[in-house]
């Protein structure tokens, strides 16, 4: 395996990850991204850097954002946005995986960008479900904009910076995994 390759697996990584923030954003960053030829893309994906995916993917990424902004909105979106984010995550991994055989670049997608997507969504989801129950709503939209701002921190490191994006997603699931380990272990003792 070269260097291209393990670039372009900590790129896919990176950008499924933030499809768990935002399923929309990375998409349109990677479309943004090879509309001007930064990164390449794999032959199949190659209509992902046209003109109509660009408009299409960016208006997209802008109404999905706004509409995380309304109450109750956000938690309907949530029932769709779970497992579009790991059809995003599986995309966009696979999207970018460069030089290897279909079953590994699928492999990868499913698991390592699906995965990784639909893990962060969920945690997401749960979180927001629980900001309505004990604020009936209010708080929702401050969560928001939080998510949208680690979709764009995310996407933007794993463009610019895809090993340490991948570095990022690591000590987060870590972090997501201890935290979710005490809760339980609180929750078994009481």
């Amino acid at each position: 395996m070269n260097f291209e390759t393990l670039i372009s697996i900590a790129l896919g990584i990176g950008l499924a990850a933030s499809s768990g923030f935002r399923v929309f954003l990375p998409l349109f960053a990677l479309s943004v991204s090879a509309y001007f030829g930064m990164w390449p893309l794999n032959e199949s994906w190659q209509w992902l850097g046209s003109t109509n995916a660009l408009i299409i993917l960016g208006i997209a990424a802008i109404t999905e954002s706004l509409a995380y902004l309304v109450p109750f909105v956000d938690n309907l979106l949530d029932t769709l946005a779970v497992p579009l984010a790991g059809l995003a995550g599986t995309a966009v991994m696979a999207s970018t995986a460069a030089d290897l055989s279909p079953a590994v670049t699928w492999a990868l997608a499913v698991i390592a960008g699906g995965g990784a997507a639909a893990a962060i969504k969920g945690v997401n989801a749960t979180t927001r479900a629980a900001s309505t129950a004990a604020t009936g709503g209010t708080a929702n939209p401050v969560f928001s904009v939080l998510e949208t701002g680690a979709a764009v921190v995310m996407t933007l490191l794993s463009l610019f910076l895809p090993v340490l994006a991948v570095f990022v997603v690591v000590f987060v699931a870590v972090w997501l995994y201890r935290k979710y380990a005490a809760y339980r272990r609180g929750r078994v003792q009481a």
